[in-house]
């Protein structure tokens, strides 16, 4: 017989009954009768429940034993009487009857309760992260995650890319974020950096001559927290292709999400991914990253209120301001509208217009001053009924866009018009190549300055650069960004000249990205790509409201490993040997 079992935990069943077995495991919990000890023995695959009456020589071990003590245990297999069956678990209408004992590891007391739900706070739960995986939530995210990835890379094989890993230790790019950085001992003074995504290098691979390439990649990036955004690293699929457009990546990833979401969750799942531009998503949505599964849209009413009596939003719409209307279905009351205006105040804004229609008739503030005949046109754009309502914001475009868009999703939240039970993606496309920084009023890249502008170098020498648009896309899932693509440019002199309208000279093309720009002077293909967050799917999936929740190891909201002390000071000794010298004025926490 193995020295540790003959099945695993979820194994036995009735017609095991008068086998002899030895299973080893976690002590889950203990129920004392009396004469009777029941022991839940776990481990990774499930329970099984293990009986020790007073006549055992190990009673009175089992009966101090400690939860989550680690256990080997023989005995036979007996069946449960009819009214201790358990039908929640595989293995509930049988037990084992202990003959033979063994403590493998003996736990001291628990910090937390691996047989509980109970939340113990981010700190607990990350400094004894390993017992945290042990209980059940926990532990299945994370075998969900496993098995989400082996099925990514499954479909991604079958469809004819090639799995390569790129270099973790790189040069600093100025990607966007942060680096980390890594100091040379070999070449004293100077840093590696971890790679943000490995963008440069998938399209290399690109250049060298491979036409399809994916990997589960570690990106880097020294960020602030969020509930979908883990600070430090995260993973995702990283995908390049060649001689693609941007249709052709969308057919490449579509499969792949389709049977990762139709696999892994009981949800449903909308066939269709529609292709939504970023200037539609924005007006109607206020954002680039639309929830679809509630049919609320946003519309421009800035002409309506253009030189009307309601000098308020008159006056600001003079000044460069637009009026964006969101309707409230069911919310036509005082106390509705009272609570909108307070909440839009706690989200920094002036507060929120509104106008409420009964009986054919508009009432409130706004409709008093811009009156009933344009309140009721406002009523049949919107197809509006009585005891609905209109909501306003009135800003600068990106603001009131925001504020709309906000808006759009707290209506749909406090009157539950979200679909709960499905998966809606979509596209958004043509995302702008360049904006205007508010504060400089320079012209700079709005996204990935390697996209390819629309109309290629002719736009760059003949458009208002705020007019171009970028082959980039974004995928989005119920609300939230998947992931971010582009067509490239591989083209020096249209990246030249795309760097050189967002104020760049060419040596900073040539010192930032020598190794691009040089490679598509030796003959580059047209290539592709995206790289949907691994992380984020698998959130969806576990419908959980927090990353961490699906990461291994996660760190604190403060990008610290309380488990392995991570960041931490280094000793002198190894200082010396990098050639770095701290500035003792700075505090070390």
């Amino acid at each position: 017989m193995h020295k540790y079992r003959t099945h695993k935990c979820n194994e036995l069943r009735i017609e095991n009954v008068n086998d002899q077995v030895k299973l080893s495991g976690w002590v889950h919990r203990k129920r004392d009768h009396g004469q009777l000890i029941f022991v839940d023995l776990r481990d990774h695959y499930g329970l099984t429940q293990v009986v020790v009456d007073s006549s055992n020589k190990n009673f009175f071990i089992f009966e101090s034993l400690p939860l989550e003590s680690v256990i080997t245990v023989s005995g036979i297999v007996v069946e449960r009487s009819d009214e201790t069956i358990n039908d929640n678990l595989p293995t509930g209408e049988i037990e084992i009857n202990l003959s033979e004992l063994e403590i493998i590891s003996q736990s001291k007391a628990l910090p937390l309760q691996v047989n509980s739900d109970e939340d113990y706070g981010e700190e607990t739960r990350l400094k004894f992260r390993y017992l945290d995986l042990r209980r059940s939530r926990p532990h299945e995210n994370i075998v969900l995650r496993s098995n989400v990835i082996q099925t990514i890379r499954n479909k991604m094989l079958e469809l004819g890319f090639l799995e390569f890993q790129t270099p973790i230790l790189t040069a600093s790019s100025p990607e966007g974020a942060r680096d980390f950085l890594v100091p040379s001992r070999l070449n004293k003074g100077k840093f590696y950096a971890l790679p943000q995504a490995p963008q440069q290098f998938k399209q290399l691979i690109m250049v060298s001559g491979f036409d399809k390439y994916f990997q589960i990649a570690p990106c880097f990036r020294d960020e602030d927290s969020r509930a979908d955004r883990s600070p430090g690293e995260f993973y995702q699929l990283d995908l390049e292709m060649s001689y693609v457009e941007q249709e052709d990546v969308f057919q490449a990833v579509e499969p792949v999400i389709k049977e990762v979401f139709k696999k892994f969750s009981d949800k449903s799942i909308d066939e269709i991914f529609p292709r939504i531009t970023y200037k539609d998503s924005m007006l109607k949505y206020g954002n680039d990253k639309p929830d679809l599964r509630f049919a609320l849209e946003i519309q421009d009413v800035t002409n309506i209120f253009r030189n009307s009596g309601f000098t308020i939003f008159a006056k600001s719409i003079e000044n460069g301001s637009v009026v964006r209307a969101l309707p409230g279905p069911n919310c036509g009351s005082r106390s509705v509208a009272d609570r909108m205006n307070s909440w839009a105040q706690g989200e920094g804004a002036p507060g929120m217009g509104y106008i409420i229609f009964s009986e054919n008739s508009a009432k409130g503030p706004i409709a008093n001053a811009l009156g009933i005949e344009k309140s009721l046109e406002m009523k049949t754009l919107f197809n509006l009924n009585d005891g609905d309502a209109l909501f306003f914001s009135c800003a600068s475009e990106s603001e009131a866009a925001d504020l709309a868009g906000k808006a759009r999703v707290k209506i749909a939240t406090d009157r539950e018009l979200i679909e709960k039970n499905i998966f809606k993606f979509c596209w958004i496309v043509d995302y702008p190549m360049f904006e205007k920084d508010e504060n400089t009023g320079k012209v700079e890249f709005s996204h990935n300055p390697f996209s390819m502008p629309q109309g290629g170098m002719e736009a760059l020498l003949n458009e208002n650069p705020l007019d171009i648009l970028a082959y980039q896309y974004d995928l989005v899932c119920n609300g939230i960004e998947l992931s971010s693509g582009a067509i490239r440019n591989h083209v020096p002199e249209i990246m030249y000249k795309a760097f050189e309208i967002a104020g760049h000279k060419p040596e900073v093309v040539d010192n930032k990205f020598p190794a691009m720009i040089n490679a598509f002077k030796f003959g580059a293909p047209p290539h592709g790509g995206i790289a949907p967050g691994i992380d984020r799917i698998v959130m969806l999936l576990a419908e959980e409201p927090n990353i961490r929740e699906v990461i291994l190891f996660p760190m604190t909201g403060k990008a610290e490993d309380l488990m392995m002390n991570a960041p931490n000071e280094i000793n002198d000794f190894q200082l010396k040997e990098l050639g770095i010298k701290l500035d003792k004025k700075t505090k070390l926490n």
